[in-house]
């Protein structure tokens, strides 16, 4: 069940992250940069506020490397909603070449861990 919670935590933290990245390329392009900067670290206090909770509970069932791995693949999924979703950009292969290089990386890092039922 922690593994659940950590996941689900490190996916709403990174909705959070990449607002706080990229979100002001879009809603706040007309701003001057010091606004921009100071949302971004307003809506980064939130992604914060999850993705410790998350690693803290996560390190329980993963190692390190499984963690980084895990929010690594959920932040390029995010990041290829995000894109497409919000910002309205063109989905490209591109994101299902990156996506395949990470489930190879996936499999190095969780290779040899017996899976629990």
């Amino acid at each position: 069940m922690s593994k659940v919670v950590a996941v689900c935590l490190l996916i709403c933290s990174n909705m959070f992250m990449t607002y706080a990245w990229y979100g002001h390329l879009r809603d706040l392009k007309h701003r001057a940069l010091f606004i921009a900067i100071m949302v971004s670290w307003g809506v980064a206090f939130f992604e914060y506020c999850l993705q410790v909770p998350a690693n803290r509970i996560g390190y329980q069932s993963f190692s390190l490397a499984q963690l980084k791995m895990i929010q690594e693949i959920i932040t390029m999924s995010v990041f290829a909603l995000f894109c497409t979703v919000y910002m309205r950009e063109q989905l490209r292969l591109d994101f299902l070449w990156a996506g395949l290089c990470m489930v190879g990386a996936a499999y190095f890092m969780f290779r040899g861990v017996a899976v629990a039922s």
